[in-house]
């Protein structure tokens, strides 16, 4: 079945074009999946250059130029994430220019048999995609590089920079060995469709296909068009002049004295209740954007927060479970038995990297918000219902798919011409570099004075863990566009087997966690290229090429900004307004202290004060089992298996850094068009849905990199002329409310003479 779509394709240039698609004497399946066979085309042609200079020199540039960008904005208080999307578009008009000036003579190498021409024709659609790979290693952020920001400027230590080097290398490289082991299931299954890629292919149709206007209406092109200009246009209000519209909270503004009506009504620290934005980057920032996500995943998301935001924490709250009440209702930071901020200093040596029991003992246990405590069960119970969700409704699958393999089973039309028209990457080129990450990811923790505190078999073991989560993990990322995170089960694991060392603690977190999602976003990137039939050698050289520039880059930002902005990271020593807050860091520093430093034993153990925690695990591992026995009782039903626990669980999971403002935005959108448009207007929903969240995306970040570097980079900041800054006006939010608390700007409450 080809596309619902009418309009035809055309070639962009004059020279001959060599179409392939299913011939009508061959079997015809198309995508099983609904959004799949209303995007991606059926068609190839297999005679476009694909690894041409055009794609190394925009490519590698755009990688680059994007991983300084990710890097600079991911310290600041408004973390900025500027997507592959704007490199994407960018690079086409480049792409034209070189084809259209370049010199098409061919260049020879001296002493090889090798050749290559600036200018091999007419800049074509694989080109622009290969550059779009490059583009999105350049997006995807090192993870590693916190660890190297903890330790620089939160433990005020130092760390050898090649050591630092090889595990910013090695985290981001681990993963692609286990994408090479599952790559048979999570690209050619039709059933695996990943739908965040889904918004690229329309863009490349938008950009690359000649259209017919429609009468009345516009080409995708041009739509793709007025988006940008208008998201670009809009966003210079919420982003520089009025930055109090990306966190409305009217509850805060009607009672102005009351902390409880401000911890429930605040949308950046507290509930949410009654708060929206008018702003984009509040909607896609910390979740992406809602129009990539199916809905019946958005719907799965909107009971979860129902159910925890407004039910579960609501309870445990004012019920004073855990001492609640004596700190914020909403915070990911660390305080003692008094309600303040926790003093690390009485406990743990900054210098030495030690923990001091006797200061422990005198000083007081590590207390955390309530809504802290639920964001750790609820990782806990998230990924445990991963792997029961996987094994119920496609453990079957998986084994029919690893018998029929080798009989090329569980095809559809993509497949059947990748495999047609294109030679597979070899399953030794994946090992090999498995191996070589595995030597290096050892020199790095047991070389250079074990500075990483992790020893030999700690770096095994998180590569053990990682292969088990990953084709669980990866199979609700390719079905429901949500990435359960094993960061937490990962400290765990290595805060009992080796309490009181924290950098082992994050570097172990970081193998496990990061070669999970760089398979993810590996194996993401392929699905991309398996629908706009890339040659896969050339799709996996662009990919491992990408990482380490991209890496190396990440690297040597981060290096260059803790060396050169003066407390960095430290908002108590930083000049007032100053964006240089690390609010991301902030959290994973925090994680460092509960899990490295005072430890699972003393938190979640039987010493801690959240042992009960730990039963979210039996909840995630039963949750998807009455799911499953209801979808076998009644198979007529289908909205049953559209029930998915991981993304339910998971409902508040961004929470923090996310706040309630960025969940409440995200699913009033999700729902409205991949529920209402996706129903009532589907011709509509196929051809601009994806080009919407493209257009809005790619606007949000030409503006604020714009803002950035023409006035806020002089601290011209328009906000300082109305005295609007970025909050919601509830001051009293963060208060706790349990009596004989005091906290600097809040109210007392007094204990009750009865």
């Amino acid at each position: 079945m080809e596309s619902s779509e009418s309009y035809t394709t055309k070639p962009l240039s004059n020279e001959p074009k060599k179409l392939i698609t299913e011939s009508s004497d061959e079997e015809v399946n198309d995508s099983p999946i609904e959004q799949v066979r209303l995007t991606v085309p059926t068609t190839d042609d297999p005679s476009l250059p694909c690894l041409t200079f055009r794609t190394w020199a925009l490519g590698i540039t755009s990688c680059a130029i994007l991983a300084f960008l990710n890097q600079f904005f991911g310290y600041r208080q408004n973390a900025l994430y500027i997507s592959s999307v704007s490199a994407q578009i960018l690079v086409l008009p480049l792409g034209k220019l070189m084809a259209a000036y370049f010199p098409t003579k061919t260049i020879r190498i001296p002493a090889t048999k090798w050749s290559f021409s600036l200018n091999p024709g007419p800049f074509n659609l694989k080109e622009h995609v290969l550059i779009t790979i490059f583009a999105n290693a350049g997006a995807t952020s090192v993870y590693a590089v916190s660890i190297i920001t903890i330790v620089k400027a939160f433990y005020g230590s130092q760390i050898h920079p090649l050591a630092a080097l090889l595990l910013t290398h090695t985290t981001q490289l681990l993963g692609y060995g286990w994408a090479g082991i599952f790559r048979k299931f999570l690209v050619d299954s039709p059933y695996m469709w990943w739908p965040s890629n889904l918004v690229q292919v329309s863009l490349f149709r938008a950009l690359h296909d000649v259209e017919k206007r429609p009468k009345g209406g516009l080409t995708r092109l041009q739509f793709f068009i007025v988006v940008l200009v208008s998201s670009f246009s809009y966003y210079i209000v919420p982003n520089y002049l009025f930055p109090s519209i990306t966190a409305l909270s009217f509850v805060c503004w009607i009672w102005k004295d009351s902390v409880t009506a401000q911890q429930l009504g605040s949308g950046l620290k507290g509930l949410g209740i009654g708060s929206f934005a008018l702003d984009w980057s509040t909607v896609a920032g910390f979740l992406g954007s809602p129009l990539a996500t199916p809905g019946f995943a958005v719907m799965n998301t909107l009971v979860g927060f129902i159910l925890i935001v407004y039910i579960a924490i609501p309870f445990c709250y004012w019920t004073d479970l855990f001492h609640a009440k004596r700190f914020p209702i909403f915070s990911s930071h660390l305080f003692d038995t008094d309600g303040r901020a926790y003093n690390l200093t009485r406990i743990f040596n900054k210098k030495t990297f030690d923990f001091n029991q006797q200061g422990y003992d005198h000083y007081s246990q590590v207390h955390l918000s309530i809504f802290f405590v639920f964001t750790y069960g609820l990782s806990f119970a998230t990924l445990a219902a991963t792997v029961t969700h996987v094994a119920l409704f496609h453990g079957r699958t998986i084994w029919e798919q690893t018998k029929g393999s080798f009989q090329e089973k569980f095809e559809d039309v993509h497949t059947r011409i990748m495999k047609k028209n294109y030679e597979p990457v070899p399953q030794w080129w994946f090992y090999t570099i498995l191996i070589v990450v595995l030597g290096l990811s050892l020199l790095a923790s047991e070389g250079f004075g074990r500075q990483l505190q992790l020893p030999y078999w700690g770096v095994i073991l998180a590569m053990a863990l990682a292969l088990f989560f990953t084709l669980p993990i990866a199979v609700i990322t390719a079905t429901t566009n949500q990435a359960p995170g094993i960061n937490v089960i990962a400290e765990l694991i290595i805060g009992y087997l080796y309490p009181g060392k924290p950098l082992a603690n994050v570097t172990f977190k970081t193998y496990g966690l990061i070669s999970v999602s760089q398979a993810i976003s590996f194996l993401a990137d392929f699905k991309l290229g398996h629908y706009m039939k890339i040659p896969p050698k050339s799709m996996f050289i662009v990919q491992l090429v990408g990482t380490v520039v991209a890496s190396s880059v990440y690297f040597g930002t981060a290096w260059w900004l803790l060396d050169t902005v003066d407390n960095i990271c430290n908002p108590s020593k930083l000049p007032e307004g100053s964006p240089w807050t690390c609010p991301g860091d902030d959290v994973f520093y925090s994680a460092s202290i509960i899990w490295g430093v005072v430890g699972p034993l003393r938190m979640f153990g039987k010493l801690g004060l959240y042992s009960n925690v730990n039963y979210f695990f039996l909840l995630g591992i039963l949750a998807p089992v009455p799911v499953w026995l209801l979808s076998r009782k009644f198979p007529d039903q289908e909205w049953i298996r559209l029930i998915n626990m991981p993304v339910l669980l998971s409902g508040s999971g961004g929470m923090p850094p996310a706040r309630a403002v960025n969940y409440i935005g995200w699913l009033s959108v999700g729902l409205f068009f991949n529920f209402y448009v996706y129903r009532k207007y589907k011709s509509w929903w196929a051809r601009h849905n994806y080009i919407l969240s493209a257009g809005l995306d790619a606007g949000v970040a030409f503006m604020a990199i714009l803002a950035y570097f023409t006035l806020q980079i002089r601290d011209i900041n328009g906000a300082n002329w109305w005295g609007l800054n970025l909050d919601d006006h509830c001051p009293l939010a963060h208060c706790p409310t349990a009596p004989g608390i005091q906290v600097p700007g809040c109210p007392v409450f007094q204990y009750s003479s009865t």
